[in-house]
């Protein structure tokens, strides 16, 4: 590299503004301004996607401007509300920066290899200039594109996982407790250092549950897991079958983020507790005293049995959570299945009723439906579910893509 540049200064010795820097193995061209003469960059990206970013400029531009405002200054409650929302456009705006930047060097490399008195040699080293430039400029856009996504408010929250027992009789409450108690859920919440606990049970007759609910608690919990919520339907010999053969047996998943007081408000003239001995292990108090709870809530008919704290008030105030979970879950899927019905995602975070995954044991195979993709059946079950939640996230910011393109290309009115 040093000998080509030497070659090129000596060869060009009246071109000066051309200068070649080598940094190890790859290497920049520079070339001074020249005139004032404004030359137009022409932009690569997407109309749509610089029609967003222009705004969200202007947007941190004239936030920057209100947080310089004396009056701003002095109220707190005020600077604090346009800061955050300023900050919120920070990288947005700092990755802009970078991408016309790249832009303008990408087009002035372009106009210098359209030069008269280029030798091979330099041609060569525009050409990989041209090409880096090229991919960082990509990168820079597809990073822009993600930016650009509305954020999910629920995406940090906790949750509360239940799983239901659906068709499939007793083999259905066993394939319920593969699920969450003995398998996936609980070694996927392993793999991501979440703690889990279980809320509320009630167990089938032959193994496994009826229902199960376990809190699950961490970073971002609900960001991943709010993609397990459907129907998960298994194929395989089960436990109950003599002659040895397939059943198919669903399980229904719920996630429902954890709600506060402030936005679940529960009317206890809607609730109808009653208390009960808990039986099986946990002491002489839990056998003795009535510790376990019955909820009922009156407007939508939901019951929670509480039995898994060691004194009523502990299972009283589980079922309260549980409950406002509940509620709170059915708002937030209202909301979603008006989105989906405008939208029409393939990506469901709230349909109770979408056959998402089908576990077929025969052949080891695990195939979401959703992304049309398959897995292997062991290691799945055993947590490792990353994969198919990582495929879920792209694949909805990928529609979330498309939608943004369609709103901006369609004129208002």
């Amino acid at each position: 590299m040093n000998s080509l540049t030497t070659t090129f200064v000596s060869r060009f010795p009246a071109r000066a503004e051309h200068v070649l820097c080598n940094q190890g193995r790859s290497f920049a061209l520079f070339r001074p301004h020249r005139s004032p003469r404004n030359r137009r960059i022409v932009c690569l990206a997407e109309p749509y996607l610089i029609t967003k970013l222009e705004s969200a400029e202007k947007t941190w531009k004239e936030l920057s401007v209100k947080l310089a405002d004396p009056d701003v200054v002095s109220n707190p409650s005020e600077y604090q509300k346009l800061a955050q929302s300023m900050s919120e456009l920070d990288e947005v705006v700092s990755v802009f920066k970078r991408f016309k930047d790249c832009e303008k060097q990408l087009e002035e490399t372009k106009a210098l290899a359209k030069e008269d008195g280029i030798d091979a040699d330099m041609a060569e080293m525009i050409a990989y200039e041209i090409g880096t430039l090229t991919n960082q400029l990509k990168e820079l856009e597809e990073k822009l594109k993600v930016l650009l996504l509305p954020s999910d408010p629920l995406d940090s929250r906790n949750i509360l996982l239940e799983v239901r027992a659906g068709t499939g009789g007793d083999e259905a409450g066993i394939w319920a407790g593969d699920l969450v108690e003995v398998r996936m859920y609980q070694k996927y919440s392993e793999r991501n250092v979440w703690k889990y606990a279980p809320v509320s049970s009630s167990e089938a007759e032959k193994g496994g549950f009826k229902t199960y609910v376990m809190e699950v608690k961490g970073k971002r919990v609900y960001s991943k897991l709010k993609y397990e919520s459907g129907v998960h339907r298994v194929q395989r010999v089960p436990q109950t079958e003599t002659q040895g053969r397939v059943h198919t047996s669903t399980a229904t998943v719920a996630i429902m983020p954890e709600a506060d007081e402030v936005e679940v408000v529960i009317d206890p003239k809607d609730i109808e507790l009653t208390t009960a001995r808990s039986g099986g292990a946990g002491g002489q108090n839990v056998n003795k005293v009535e510790t376990a709870v019955d909820l009922f809530h009156k407007p939508t008919g939901i019951r929670i049995f509480c039995t898994e704290e060691r004194t009523q008030l502990q299972n009283r105030n589980r079922a309260l959570q549980l409950l406002r979970a509940k509620l709170y879950e059915i708002k937030v899927r209202e909301q979603q299945e008006l989105i989906r019905n405008q939208r029409k995602l393939q990506v469901g975070t709230g349909a109770r009723a979408e056959k998402i995954r089908t576990y077929n044991y025969k052949d080891n195979r695990v195939t979401d439906h959703r992304l049309k993709m398959n897995f292997e059946l062991t290691s799945f079950l055993d947590g490792d579910i990353e994969t198919a939640v990582q495929s879920c996230v792209a694949l909805e910011q990928k529609e979330l893509l498309e939608e943004l393109a369609q709103s901006v290309s369609t004129p208002a009115g």
